[in-house]
């Protein structure tokens, strides 16, 4: 049984269609990403799934049911904190158990386990304004956790959080995942999909390319990059650059730049000789295997970030 299945999605607000007859379907126990830069709908089709906004046209089902009969055993944790600031975290999860209906007896002790589940056990009495963030988006985190839910739609979940707290909540996501559990994650940093089962690239309301991270790298054509940060950019470097490029494309980059090349172990000395031999510095130079992001500025020429800022 397939956990999500989605055929022939249309989403428009006036003029604007930001969902374009989108189709997918994820399996029940998938990890899935949805990779896209701001403003390609996927925060859209996330919230159609979770039965928040409605389709234009186009059908969704949810464990071959329509969303209305399986809202309760669907989890979602919208971008934005919804945590009440003023209540401690043990308090948050009580609203949320009385909100589910779970049964007065034993409440208690579920929650004291949901908890221990997210390591919050010292922080639950305190009040959430207290939280940093990356305890905010845990606490949050807990409110899918809750027995019956089987599927959790995350919507930009690391938002604002810094590297650090950003591998600690997929730590987490990591360890409370049951087999039988289907992650949908919304995303715009490439390194998130590298964590998923299965990628959905998504831009300007069309889903353009999906497999596992591996196949979309291995069947993109794509050579090894080269990433090199300089002191300063200009049209002299990007030049260099462009000569050592096998496409002779050059991606700029908030620092620098970056290529692609069939030989980068060999060349890097040639780049820092030749862009020093003109007075410019090099601050920085590496290698690596193409990314998600590469794979996604090869299909659309937009970039979505590597790693969160």
């Amino acid at each position: 049984m397939k956990a999500i299945t989605i055929d022939k999605l249309s989403k428009s607000y006036g003029k604007n269609k930001v969902l374009d007859n989108v189709s997918l379907e994820i399996e029940t126990g998938e990890f899935y990403c949805l990779l896209g830069p701001n403003g390609s709908g996927k925060t859209t089709l996330s919230s159609i799934i979770a039965g928040i906004r409605r389709a234009d046209s186009g059908k969704v089902r949810i464990l071959d049911k329509d969303i209305e009969e399986v809202k309760e055993m669907i989890g979602y944790i919208p971008q934005e904190n919804f945590s009440d600031p003023n209540l401690s975290g043990s308090e948050n999860l009580m609203y949320f158990a009385k909100m589910l209906g779970k049964e007065k007896e034993g409440r208690k002790e579920l929650i004291e386990e949901i908890i221990k589940k997210i390591g919050l056990e010292k922080e639950a009495g305190k009040r959430v304004s207290k939280y940093s963030g990356g305890m905010k988006k845990r606490l949050e985190l807990a409110t899918i956790l809750f027995p019956g839910i089987d599927i959790m739609i995350l919507d930009e979940p690391t938002t604002g959080l810094d590297p650090s707290a950003r591998r600690n909540f997929f730590s987490y996501i990591k360890k409370i995942k049951r087999d039988s559990t289907t992650i949908f994650l919304i995303s715009h940093i490439g390194s998130d999909a590298e964590l998923a089962t299965k990628v959905g690239l998504i831009d300007e309301g069309k889903i353009i390319a999906e497999d596992s991270p591996e196949k979309l790298k291995q069947t993109s054509g794509l050579n090894n990059t080269v990433t090199i940060e300089t002191l300063t950019k200009n049209d002299e470097i990007k030049n260099i650059l462009s000569g050592f490029s096998c496409d002779k494309e050059v991606i700029e980059l908030g620092s620098g730049y970056r290529i692609f090349t069939e030989e980068s172990a060999e060349i890097i000395p040639k780049i820092v000789r030749q862009v020093e031999s003109g007075g410019n510095k090099v601050l920085k130079i590496s290698a690596s295997s193409p990314s998600i992001e590469d794979v996604f500025f090869k299909l659309t020429g937009k970039i979505v970030k590597e790693i969160e800022d």
